[in-house]
């Protein structure tokens, strides 16, 4: 059994969209359990406890290294009875920032 080109091209693609994936989901968790920390720490609710997510691109980090800059989104409430949105950046698996709108306290 032989294995054209074509057919190697299309194995190739399916395999880097694949572990593409693998990566944001690892990439979503990892921004989920910090938007959840955040929402405790701050003493706030996190709604439907999902985040999505908002913003893809590449970046430098510190050290020069190209590396997926993410941002995702989350609900919040603070009184129960109003919606507010968070963002959560990151750069590679490392959170850069965690940001709330305003909101009533």
């Amino acid at each position: 059994m032989y294995i054209e080109l074509n057919d190697l091209f299309w194995l190739t693609l399916v395999g880097l969209l694949l572990m593409h994936w693998w990566r944001g989901q690892k990439a979503k968790e990892v921004a989920l359990k910090a938007a959840r920390q955040y929402c405790k720490e701050m003493d706030i609710q996190l709604l439907d406890q999902s985040i999505y997510l908002r913003g893809l691109w590449l970046k430098r980090d510190d050290s020069g290294k190209i590396r997926v800059w993410r941002s995702y989104l989350f609900d919040f409430t603070a009184t129960g009875e109003d919606r507010a949105r968070g963002r959560v950046i990151m750069l590679g698996y490392n959170i850069t920032n965690i940001q709330l709108d305003a909101h009533r306290i």
